[in-house]
């Protein structure tokens, strides 16, 4: 048997010093590579809290995102538009802050807040307003701001009077989409300017429908009186019973712009008729 002498314990020593040495190097390197993944998890996590932050705050205070689902504001919105309401317009109210998720059962405001705070500019005719239906305070509704407080408001015939005065009303186009309203059959359309200059399209279908003769109607102190385009396929303010007259705080915001839009003619799986179904020339298209 061969004895160990000194120099053989010093290269015994120093292999196993190197040992040593290269597993702390295996162990740093892994635990710098752990720290890097979870640096890099956090700054993701990071990244998504912030953006859903800033997507809150941008719903919340200044633009609201809604959709179009019924007929009601045809040919100036169709069944399927998206777009942006601004809620900075006209101020906030205890309703401007009013939401839920309806797959979570979570809801959401209204919040204490007597009329109006922030008050930017006062709704004109002419506007396109996003409201809390006074009946139940909690459903969407979407038309045109026809009648100021003080107003007198009639309809007769069809023709719409405010104060007296019949809104000039001319005969354009039929109005013909085959996707949309009528499905196809022509629709007569005529564009109203209002006394302020504002002008839109509507739609009037059928002479002598429920809304085309009424009372006349006095606006109260602070209500609106609100209209739909689409004429006799509109529920709004010639109704007193489901509408009426609608409180200036009701009102969420005003209709900005359309950002998104598309006919309903292909399903979420139907990716080879998406191009088809899309309503691009309505992309970005202001609402007016």
């Amino acid at each position: 048997m061969r004895l160990l002498n000194d120099s053989d314990r010093a290269i015994g020593m120093a292999q196993l010093g190197g040992s040593d040495l290269n597993r702390q190097k295996q162990n740093l390197a892994a635990n710098v590579r752990q720290t890097r993944r979870e640096d890099s998890a956090w700054e993701v996590i990071k990244t998504v809290l912030q953006a859903l932050l800033l997507a809150f705050l941008v719903r919340t205070f200044l633009f609201q995102p809604f959709n179009i689902p019924s007929g009601s504001m045809y040919p100036t919105l169709m069944i399927g538009d998206y777009l942006f309401v601004s809620k900075l317009s006209y101020g906030y109210s205890k309703y401007s802050f009013n939401f839920s998720i309806d797959r979570l059962g979570f809801k959401f405001g209204p919040v204490p807040i007597k009329g109006r705070v922030f008050f930017a500019e006062k709704p004109e005719r002419g506007d396109v307003v996003v409201f809390k239906l006074p009946a139940d305070n909690e459903t969407d509704y979407i038309k045109r701001l026809i009648g100021l407080p003080g107003d007198h408001i009639q309809v007769k015939d069809g023709l719409l009077y405010i104060n007296g005065q019949q809104v000039k009303r001319e005969r354009i186009a039929d109005y013909t989409d085959r996707n949309g309203e009528g499905a196809g059959t022509p629709i007569p359309r005529y564009r109203e300017t209002l006394p302020n200059g504002i002008s839109y399209e509507t739609l009037d279908a059928v002479d002598g429908s429920a809304g085309d003769n009424t009372n006349e109607y006095v606006v109260p102190p602070d209500h609106y009186f609100m209209m739909g385009d689409n004429r006799d396929n509109s529920e709004d303010s010639r109704f007193l019973t489901p509408v009426g007259y609608v409180p200036f705080e009701n009102f969420v915001g005003r209709a900005d712009l359309i950002f998104f839009s598309h006919n309903g003619t292909a399903n979420i799986f139907e990716v080879w008729k998406w191009p088809f179904a899309i309503r691009w020339n309505r992309f970005f298209h202001p609402v007016d």
